[in-house]
């Protein structure tokens, strides 16, 4: 039997997790449920952002997945336990956390990226409590309109948002955590647009390995990729052709 692993997110910042997905098992079946009539949900109440993450949580559990995956750090700081209390232990339901952990290891300066909401959160502060100790220093750089810039691919605006992040971004900065899902989109640019190089450090990965850890192994096969919006059937957003996220996912048939 194939696998069948579904992805929740506000926007396309589940496109990082879903090519990691795709990169490490080109035979299992994806399903993106976003909710592009209700986005951005970082501005909503926690118990908005719950609803509707649980709206595009159970459109994509009617079509039986293996695993469920929440990529986007918003809807999991705030619904990830009702989203457990609902779906497990029939369904595994993986969260998306920043890398806080890895990037601090090395002992450098940390710079954590993160939407205004996210920023100087309680949520946040615990991880750096929590995971920050090795670090000689820990700093929380906010990024106002860059998760929205990258959701509609608009281009000056990207820039920005990068750049005035960037600018924020202390100098001798080691590591900067992506600390939104849609950051790792243009992670490129924002590489150029620090003073010194940096590394990088994303929940993409790690959260498709962790995924792929809660199912059986797939049998191989051609995946197939399903895309819905609010619930609906529709098409891979075209604003996602503009990352190589995106590019990755245009071969699956639909």
């Amino acid at each position: 039997m194939l696998v069948k692993i579904a992805l929740v997110d506000s926007g396309i910042g589940l496109l990082a997790a879903t090519a990691a997905l795709r990169r490490l098992r080109p035979d299992a079946d994806l399903v993106i449920s976003c909710d592009p009539d209700g986005m951005p949900w970082g501005p909503r109440t926690p118990e908005d952002i719950t609803e509707h993450a649980l709206a595009c949580a159970r459109a994509a559990v009617a079509l039986e997945p293996d695993a469920l995956v929440v990529a986007c750090n918003t809807a999991s700081v705030h619904a990830l336990a009702r989203l457990r209390a609902e779906f497990e232990p029939e369904l595994p339901v993986i969260g998306t956390v920043p890398a806080i952990k890895p990037a601090t290891a090395a002992g450098g300066v940390v710079a954590i990226w993160a939407t205004p909401a996210t920023t100087g959160s309680a949520y946040q502060r615990g991880l750096i409590a929590e995971f920050g100790g090795d670090a000689s220093e820990v700093h929380e750089v906010a990024c106002p309109g860059l998760a929205e810039a990258v959701e509609h691919a608009d281009e000056d605006a990207i820039a920005a948002a990068i750049a005035y992040a960037a600018a924020r971004t202390p100098a001798g900065t080691t590591d900067v955590v992506l600390g939104c899902t849609h950051y790792e989109l243009v992670d490129d640019r924002i590489a150029s647009a620090l003073a010194v190089p940096a590394r990088f450090h994303g929940s993409a990965d790690a959260v498709a390995a962790q995924a792929l850890r809660r199912i059986t192994s797939p049998t191989p096969g051609a995946g197939t990729l399903t895309v819905l919006h609010s619930g609906r059937p529709a098409a891979l957003q075209t604003a996602a052709l503009n990352y190589p996220q995106g590019e990755v996912l245009i071969g699956a048939r639909v």
